[in-house]
């Protein structure tokens, strides 16, 4: 399952792309293990000056692959899926997300911990938590609150409201919204190339000073938030919400 993510090296510049494109670049616990792992080694590696995290120019992720959630569910914060939120959080070095067609549940959150996103118009992001029986992630009760307002968060975490990639970036979830997925992709590669060109420790430091505010109170709220969306996934009504879901898929 590790082939899933693709790794390309170009320069200062590693491109980490979800390949598994019968299942709609579902995540699994292999891949989010393998994206963690890479996220960790990538920013100790000095020759890396950021990344890129993609799918195809048609899909970016239909989030997590149920059967296999279902099969192994995350059971406490060391399991896979957390690993991967706290690599990305603790990412010293600059994020570039590229998103195309489908970026569905932590598809659409992780892109609130990039620090710059691509998308095309068409994008279709979606987090249907709720929708499952279950709750938000990956510090999206926090951050969407702030960044869109009490009435605009709660459409899209309490009923699960999708929205496109015009409005992600009307918004300011997305960095910038291109007229196709080539082109949000070519977009996002080019933005992440540049930072070969600056100076790491003054990215790094700027980084850090810009996420620093909220660093603390963030990381509380994606831990509380684990706990009970863990809760949540051995409840009745998520239990029956994603063997519904399973069935019809």
């Amino acid at each position: 399952m590790t082939d899933a993510i693709e790794l390309q090296r170009e320069g200062g510049l590693l491109t980490l792309r979800l390949n598994r494109p019968d299942k709609k670049n579902a995540l699994t616990r292999a891949m989010y293990s393998r994206l963690a792992e890479v996220l960790v080694e990538a920013d100790a590696d000095p020759e890396i000056n950021a990344l890129l995290i993609c799918g195809s120019s048609e899909c970016f992720t239909a989030g997590n692959d149920i059967a296999d959630f279902l099969q192994q569910p995350p059971t406490d914060l060391d399991s896979p899926v957390f690993h991967f939120m706290r690599s990305l959080l603790e990412c010293r070095k600059p994020v570039v997300a590229a998103v195309a067609g489908p970026a569905v549940g932590i598809g659409t959150t992780l892109l609130l911990h990039c620090d710059l996103v691509y998308v095309s118009r068409d994008a279709r992001l979606r987090m249907p938590f709720v929708n499952l029986g279950l709750c938000p992630e990956f510090g999206s009760s926090l951050i969407l609150p702030r960044l869109l307002g009490q009435a605009r968060a709660a459409e899209l975490l309490l009923l699960g409201e999708g929205f496109s990639g015009e409005q992600a970036a009307a918004w300011g979830i997305a960095t910038a919204a291109l007229e196709s997925g080539a082109a949000a992709l070519a977009k996002a590669r080019e933005a992440a190339l540049r930072f070969s060109q600056l100076a790491p420790g003054a990215v790094q430091v700027s980084k850090q000073l810009m996420k620093a505010p909220d660093r603390e109170l963030l990381r509380r709220v994606i831990e509380e938030e684990g706990r009970l969306f863990t809760q949540r996934l051995r409840s009745p009504e998520a239990i029956a919400a994603l063997s519904g879901f399973l069935a019809k898929s």
